[in-house]
This record gives C-alpha cells, sequence and structure tokens, in this order.
C-alpha cells in the first residue's frame, strides 16, 4: 500500500505568473494566482496539475550539470501527516524544516536529497 498520492509538482523560479503562463501555453490549462503571485497553478485539462513558486535568489539550473540543482520539490498529499512522517522517514527520508508542527505541510528530503513536502489533504 502506497504511503502517499502526488499532489503537485512545483517549481521554484523568479517570476510564478509568467512561467505559469508560459507552460499554460505549451499544455493549455487555466492559471490561477490566488494570493499575489508567490504561488501560481496551472490547471492542466485531464492531467496533473503544475504549481509555480517564488523563489528569491533564484539561480536557474543547468543540464546536463551533475553539480547544480535542478530547482523544483514534490508537494505530496496524504491523509494522516505524522503516519505519513513515520513512513518517509522508516524509508530514509530527512527532515528539512521542523517548523511550526500546526501547519499542513512538513518538508523532507529523498535519500537522494531531493526536496519534497508531505501535505495534508
Amino acid at each position: 500500500m502506497a504511503l502517499a498520492k502526488l499532489g503537485v509538482v512545483v517549481l521554484d523560479c523568479p517570476d510564478p505568473r509568467a512561467l505559469a503562463g508560459f507552460y499554460a501555453e505549451v499544455l493549455g490549462g487555466t492559471v490561477e494566482d490566488e494570493d499575489g503571485g508567490e504561488w501560481v497553478d496551472l490547471k492542466v485539462p485531464g492531467g496533473q496539475s503544475l504549481a509555480f513558486q517564488a523563489a528569491p535568489g533564484f539561480t536557474a539550473p543547468q543540464w546536463p550539470a551533475p553539480d547544480h540543482s535542478q530547482q523544483f520539490h514534490l508537494d505530496l498529499t496524504v491523509e494522516d501527516l505524522d503516519a505519513a512522517e513515520a513512513g518517509v522517514l522508516a524509508l530514509g527520508a530527512k527532515p528539512l524544516d521542523a517548523g511550526d508542527r500546526s501547519r499542513t505541510w512538513r518538508v523532507y528530503a529523498d535519500p537522494a536529497g531531493h526536496p519534497f513536502c508531505l501535505c495534508a489533504c
């Protein structure tokens, strides 16, 4: 049984509205900006949504370059944050943000160091 299901793929970038607009042109869909451009969703018809998050100091990835970040993370939706956290830690994830435990999301790194969030549904 899976611990989580994929919620949304999030791309960090300097201008979320502009990048969402680019992908809307490429993929179709509807751009939804509800918080002033810091976080923008792209609802893709018949497919997985994409999200775009403002990242201060953004540096574009270099490809192929194994010594540079690819600048994205995964949001994984879960029904029980505590149970999912125990599960991902047992699989080798590392917590990245101790933060406020009352939040509806928590941040981890996978065993290779890629960040992802567990988000309550």
